[in-house]
């Protein structure tokens, strides 16, 4: 639709079978953590065979992996970082993120052909710091969640021209300024800063005054407490052309402690909107309220526009709860397809004989079915598959006969 170049997506992966899933689902690039060093110490993470393995997958399939070495270290780190990075660059991934600029100087000594991506960690906020850091050998910068569209285009007219910019551009947004929180250190002595946040922004809070211990009022008329601090997430799936006008390179969506189903409903919704957008906008337009609806299939807290067209209002918080919107339950990913047609999986969550569930299959197709028979390993026929990671084998019964077949990898779903 124009000389623009097509953005990056980005998508993150807290495990192999998540990566897998990114891939196959539309991805150009993932970004995954190890054991050590990530800013998502909770979630399951990558060990160094797993990463291995991980990174010649996307290759195989032509897309990047970026490695995420985003903590704030301390001098008791360092030892184990040059352990880290002497490991990375056997496995050569095609970037590493970093935030702490003695982690930094360690990368450039150890492993300076892979390129460094800086995290929106560290703050960047304007063009001088995208210089700053452009100087000392960084090819792109994440932006400080707080810029404006506006002051991300005037950054890109700035900045040099071979200097990515990257922006989030989906999923949880945190209270603190850039993510930097000190909430979590200070309540629990866990740092978020280390990767090990326990995102007390989420919680419930009242007010207590001094001489009266005990004794909790609400901070607004609500007898359940007031969730102060708690963000809606970030959607932009609307505002796909302001984010390409804008010169972003890549567009990143947030969540590597997600599931395998949340991570192919946002890319797969994503991967269409950009392709859409760039074979023709009326396309784009048009389809809006497909984007819309699937990517509320997956779980979420409503959602805003962040800091993108300003400062955001009251209507950006959720003062009343801290749950999560589920519309859709995550049942497993296909492992194989037998000769007689039915489909092994590892389940993920409980369904039964007679359940109407979705097969997504990653060009944007949902293909209904029936299931009409459930086996264990055994060959043992049951009604339902209660159990958490279970292998069964399952006979389903397409209510669309001239859809797609099943496919190893495809995600199964079904309404909650």
């Amino acid at each position: 639709m124009s000389d623009m170049k097509k953005p990056e997506l980005l998508v993150p992966a807290g495990s192999l079978e998540v990566l897998k899933t990114a891939v196959r689902y539309g991805a150009d690039a993932v970004y995954i953590g190890g054991e050590a060093f990530s800013l998502r110490a909770k979630a399951k993470n990558f060990s160094l065979e797993e990463m291995d393995e991980g990174i010649k997958f996307a290759h195989e399939h032509g897309v990047r992996v970026h490695v995420t070495a985003n903590i704030y270290a301390h001098d008791r780190d360092m030892d184990e970082a040059r352990e880290y990075f002497t490991e990375l660059s056997k496995l050569r991934p095609d970037a590493i993120l970093i935030a702490d600029p003695g982690l930094f100087m360690l990368e450039r000594e150890i492993c300076p052909e892979i390129p460094v991506h800086i995290s929106t960690q560290a703050n960047n906020t304007n063009y001088k710091t995208f210089e700053f850091w452009h100087k000392l050998g960084a090819e792109r910068v994440v932006c400080a969640r707080e810029m404006t569209l506006d002051e991300i285009r005037e950054l890109r007219d700035k900045i040099p021209e071979d200097m990515d910019i990257e922006c989030f551009i989906h999923g949880a947004m945190c209270i603190s300024y850039s993510g930097r929180c000190l909430l979590s250190a200070y309540m629990t002595g866990r740092s978020a800063n280390r990767g090990e946040c326990t995102h007390p922004c989420r919680w419930k809070y009242g007010l207590v005054e001094e001489m009266r211990p005990g004794e909790y009022m609400p901070v607004e008329e609500n007898d359940r407490g007031t969730f102060i601090f708690n963000s809606k997430d970030l959607c932009m799936i609307e505002h796909i052309p302001e984010m390409i006008e804008a010169g972003i390179n890549s567009f990143k969506i947030e969540g590597r402690m997600k599931t395998a189903l949340y991570v192919a409903t946002v890319a797969r919704t994503y991967r269409k909107a950009i392709d859409d957008w760039f074979l023709d906008p009326q396309i784009y337009r048009n389809n809006i309220e497909w984007y819309k609806s699937e990517i509320a299939k997956c779980t979420y807290r409503n959602y805003t526009t962040g800091f993108y067209f300003g400062n955001p209002g009251v209507e950006s918080q959720i003062y009343d709860n801290s749950t999560y919107v589920v519309e859709y339950v995550y049942l497993g990913i296909i492992e194989e397809v037998t000769g007689d047609g039915r489909i092994r999986l590892t389940q993920k969550n409980k369904f039964c004989v007679g359940d109407s569930i979705e097969i997504m299959k990653p060009g944007g197709d949902n293909i209904f079915a029936a299931v009409t028979d459930i086996k264990s390993e055994d060959g043992i026929s049951q009604e339902s598959a209660p159990h958490a990671c279970q292998v069964i084998y399952v006979t389903l019964d397409p209510k669309d006969g001239n859809g797609p077949a099943a496919q190893v990898g495809d995600v199964l779903r079904m309404k909650a």
